[in-house]
C-alpha cells in the first residue's frame, strides 16, 4: 500500500510524528516501523473513504467498531479475509499511536478501551531429537557449498539465532576459542551467543575451504567468485538460507516443514525440556519480555503431563 499523499490531515500529521519517534527514540527496526506504517496508512485510508473526519478527537469507538468490521471482511489476497492474528496487528498499531498521543498530552480516546481480538493459542512447532539430527546430517560434505550449510545448521540449532541475526554474522566476529560472539538483535538489544563444540567444529572446516577474504560468515558459492565482488553482494540473504533449509527438510521427509525459526523453536524447547530455567532461555533468544518465551513452556508442559501420564503409578502396587 502505497503512502498518504502529503496531508493536512491532523491524524496523518501525528501518525508521521509517531513513527519518527519509533525510529528515533524507541530504535525499532526499519521492517517494524513498516509495518507500523503500513497498519496506520491502512487506518487513515479507511477514514477518507468512509468519509469520516481525521482530526485526533474524532477517533472514538463508535469510529474503531466500524474500522474493526471493515477489517474483518477486507481480503487477504488468497481468497480468505484477513486472519485474527493480522486483524490483531493493525489494532495494536492504533493503541500504541493512541498510547504515544496520551504520552505527548494530547486529548483522544483512552487506548485500554480497544480490546485486542481473542487469538487461539500459538502453536509452536519444533523438531525432536531425532529429526534435529537428520536435518543436521542432510548436507553433502564433499562440497563447499554442503559445508557450509552443514555449518549454518549446527549454528542455528546451537544458538537459536533468527535467521536475520546469522546472516550479519561476520567472521572476524567470531571468538572460535571462546566459542562466542556479541550481536545487537531484534529492537537493538545486544546479547552474548554461545556456541556448541560442533557448531565452531564445521564454521572452521568451511573458512578453511574458503580462498577468500570476504567479511560475511556465509556467503553464496554459486558461478565464478569475482573478487572484486563488494562483502555485502556476497553475503547470504535470509531468503536463500530459508529456500536451502526447506530443501534439505524435503531431502529427508520430515513431517514438520522447517525453518530457520523452527530451529530457534526446537533450540528452545530442548533447553526447556533438558532443565534449563525460562530466564536464562529468554536471555538466550533475545527475548524482551519473558512472556514471549513463555509459549515454549506450553510445549514442554504437555510433554510433561504425557511422560506423567505414560509412568506414574506404573510401578510397584
Amino acid at each position: 500500500m502505497a503512502d498518504i499523499p502529503p496531508n493536512q490531515s491532523e491524524i496523518a500529521s501525528k501518525s508521521q510524528d509517531f513513527l519518527d519517534y519509533l525510529q528515533v527514540e524507541r530504535g525499532c527496526s526499519p521492517l517494524t516501523i513498516r509495518n507500523y506504517r503500513h497498519y496506520l496508512n491502512r487506518f487513515i485510508k479507511w477514514l477518507i473513504a468512509s468519509g469520516i473526519r481525521q482530526n485526533l478527537k474524532d477517533i472514538n469507538q463508535d469510529i474503531v467498531r466500524q474500522y474493526r468490521v471493515w477489517l474483518a471482511g477486507l481480503p487477504d489476497g488468497k481468497g480468505a479475509t484477513l486472519g485474527r492474528r493480522t486483524q490483531g496487528y493493525h489494532v495494536i498499531a492504533l493503541r500504541s499511536f493512541l498510547k504515544w498521543l496520551i504520552k505527548n498530552d494530547y486529548a483522544v480516546m483512552s487506548p485500554e478501551k480497544i480490546d485486542l481480538p481473542k487469538i487461539s493459542e500459538r502453536q509452536v512447532k519444533f523438531l525432536s531429537g531425532d529429526m534435529v539430527d537428520r536435518l543436521l546430517n542432510a548436507p553433502t560434505l564433499s562440497t563447499i557449498q554442503g559445508k557450509r550449510d552443514k555449518a549454518i545448521l549446527e549454528v542455528l540449532f546451537s544458538t537459536g539465532l533468527r535467521v536475520s541475526e546469522l546472516v550479519k554474522l561476520d567472521r572476524d566476529k567470531i571468538d572460535m576459542d571462546r566459542r562466542e560472539f556479541g550481536i545487537i538483535g531484534k529492537g537493538g538489544r545486544a546479547r552474548v551467543v554461545f556456541l556448541s563444540t560442533r557448531a565452531v567444529e564445521w564454521i572452521q572446516k568451511y573458512l578453511s575451504q574458503r580462498p577468500d577474504h570476504y567479511k560475511p560468515l556465509f556467503i553464496r558459492h554459486k558461478g565464478k567468485m569475482d573478487p572484486t565482488t563488494p562483502d555485502e553482494k556476497m553475503r547470504l540473504t535470509p531468503r536463500s538460507v530459508q529456500r536451502m533449509i526447506k530443501k534439505y527438510s524435503r531431502k529427508i521427509k520430515l513431517p514438520i516443514s522447517a525453518t530457520p525459526h523452527v530451529l530457534r523453536h526446537s533450540f528452545a524447547t530442548d533447553l526447556l525440556m533438558a532443565g534449563a530455567d525460562i530466564r536464562s532461555v529468554q536471555e538466550m533468544l533475545g527475548h524482551k519480555n519473558i512472556s514471549t518465551t513463555q509459549i515454549y513452556t506450553h510445549v514442554t508442559n504437555r510433554q510433561l503431563r504425557d511422560i506423567h501420564r505414560a509412568f506414574h503409578g506404573k510401578g510397584g502396587k
